[in-house]
């Protein structure tokens, strides 16, 4: 198979596929032009690289948890496993810089001249989330400030906060722009004299953000989030409800992007929404063909026959021995 594909992706713990002669140098033998592919918690290399790699302790390593939170409450980690998913962002990054790297462009840049070969995408977990962190490093290197969590702020930016309506339901409110703000203070109407018109800068701002947060939660609260968001939209002010997933399965504009795919489960016998694939091509549109397998083995068939062009019995000899499993896809 490695000698037959472009890309390898595996996530065992660094040095098990050396163990097994399957390692980055034992198949560029076999095929030079292979983009090898390894995901773990902490990279390849360093002292922490044997160390077990959870998404939940590579998110607090990478940073991500000390920043998450209210400052007078423990860390906080979202109900998502964001570790992993960023690893496999970043990864499927590396294997498109790779495979850009190996095939070369139309203005064959000398700069970046392509040899055809393949090479390895080492992807940490931890340095996936790592790679959030803006301007964090910068701020403790230059001003040694160390940015701790602000709850439903962000900081240094005034106003994008969340306010509660007279229902009951919280909106985000991001009007951090010096003209958005200005919009924002008409929507309230608030008169020309008034004392939050002299925060015409995000440094003001900051600096009277309780003031300003405590005026516009006071106005928000006084009416429906619905009137309110209508209000702001009118006056072009970014803002919105805090979407659950009953709320995007039920959302027109959601409905219209086609952000939901059904696949077929056949144990369930029933179809299955799911997210559609993004970033949207215009030409050649990502779909889901399947939801994955229940079982392995469904797949071995066409792997081995179709893609590899072995023959029946031989495939029936390697299931025989152990050697690969073959399962029938349930009806």
């Amino acid at each position: 198979l490695a000698g037959e594909s472009d890309v390898i992706i595996e996530n065992f713990r660094p040095g098990k596929m050396e163990e097994w002669k399957l390692g980055p140098e034992d198949l560029e033998r076999i095929n030079p032009e292979l983009i090898y592919t390894r995901i773990s918690g902490y990279g390849q290399t360093g002292p922490y690289s044997k160390m077990p790699g959870f998404a939940s302790v590579c998110e607090a390593v990478g940073g991500l948890r000390y920043v998450n939170g209210f400052p007078d409450r423990p860390s906080v980690r979202p109900n998502l496993s964001m570790g992993d998913t960023l690893a496999g962002l970043q990864g499927v990054i590396g294997i498109l810089l790779a495979l850009q790297a190996r095939n070369g462009n139309k203005r064959k840049s000398k700069d970046a001249p392509s040899d055809g070969k393949g090479q390895v995408v080492d992807v940490a977990i931890y340095e996936s989330v790592f790679s959030l962190l803006e301007g964090v490093v910068s701020e403790y290197d230059g001003a040694g400030v160390i940015r701790g969590p602000s709850g439903s702020t962000l900081t240094g930016i005034v106003p994008s906060n969340l306010y509660k309506g007279s229902d009951g339901k919280d909106i985000i409110i991001g009007a951090n722009g010096d003209s958005l703000y200005s919009r924002l203070l008409d929507a309230m109407e608030i008169g020309k004299e008034h004392q939050l018109r002299s925060h015409d800068s995000n440094k003001k701002r900051v600096e009277n953000q309780g003031e300003i947060d405590e005026a516009i939660g006071a106005w928000v609260a006084m009416r429906p989030t619905g009137e309110t968001l209508d209000i702001l939209k009118t006056f072009r002010i970014p803002s919105g409800l805090i979407y659950s997933v009953e709320d995007m399965v039920n959302d027109p504009h959601y409905v219209d992007r086609e952000m939901f795919e059904g696949v077929e489960i056949p144990e369930l016998k029933k179809s299955l929404k799911i997210p559609a694939i993004s970033p949207r091509l215009s030409r050649t549109p990502g779909r889901t063909v399947h939801p994955g397998r229940s079982a392995p083995g469904v797949d071995t068939l066409d792997v081995l026959e179709d893609w590899l062009g072995l023959q029946t019995d031989e495939v029936e000899a390697m299931v025989e021995e152990g050697a690969v499993r073959h399962r029938k896809v349930p009806q």
